[in-house]
């Protein structure tokens, strides 16, 4: 089974352990992934969609894994009782959603060994409450696939987790993880959003006091993600 390149990015982020349940699963792509390859014992596939469940129990049947693979309908960690799995992965949906999946079980995400999120809209809104919250931040990381960028976090809650210093709003939307682990695409990824916030700039014509803030800001965050380069 050849995995696209996100999806790469999320196994390789697993640790080994008794069992998982991916969250969002569409195909059953990466729990089969996990159990075949030794990663999971066992697994849960679970989406809120009937559509990718049903992809999902014919992949799974296909492969072999009816024994091992349960898949699920149903929201967010709905589909698990608390303490069944070790670890959870939630991709494919926005920061807002993630957030919110995770704030309504948090007395099952608390005793998560690792949760690995990867948002596939507004990574900053997610990495905002991460940082802010009784997560441990294990890893980000960062990759590129069909002309889109997709940042991913595994953490786990922790009481004492160390609280990473935060100079600017930019700094949610630019990891500083990231910026000190030298991530090889970090330089094209400041340089998508150099480009996208001056089309913003270049956007806004309107000669209002709103309007003006507005452009001094975006502009102020160019002039910020330019001396990150």
């Amino acid at each position: 089974m050849d995995l696209s390149i996100r999806l790469k990015m999320i196994v390789n982020q697993v640790d080994e352990c008794n069992s998982i349940v991916d969250v969002g699963t569409d195909h059953g792509y990466v729990p089969i992934y996990l159990v075949k390859n030794h990663i999971c014992k066992k697994g849960v596939a679970s989406d809120i969609n009937n559509g990718p469940i049903e992809k999902a129990q014919i992949n799974v049947t296909f492969e072999g894994l009816k024994d091992k693979i349960s898949c699920r309908l149903g929201p967010g960690l709905k589909t698990v009782e608390k303490g069944e799995v070790e670890g959870v992965i939630i991709a494919g949906m926005g920061g807002n959603l993630t957030r919110d999946i995770l704030l309504e079980d948090w007395e099952k995400v608390r005793e998560y060994k690792f949760l690995i999120l990867q948002p596939a809209q507004n990574p900053e809104v997610l990495r905002e409450f991460l940082y802010n919250s009784e997560f441990e931040i294990l890893d980000e990381d960062l990759c590129f696939e069909d002309n889109k960028f997709y940042e991913l976090f595994k953490v786990k809650y922790s009481m004492n987790s160390y609280k990473i210093k935060i100079d600017s709003e930019l700094d949610y939307e630019v990891s500083q993880i990231l910026r000190k682990k030298h991530h090889p695409l970090l330089s094209k990824f400041i340089e998508n959003k150099i480009e996208k916030y001056e089309n913003i700039a270049e956007y806004i014509k309107e000669n209002t006091e709103s309007a003006r803030l507005r452009k001094s800001q975006v502009v102020d965050k160019i002039k910020r993600l330019k001396e990150m380069m």
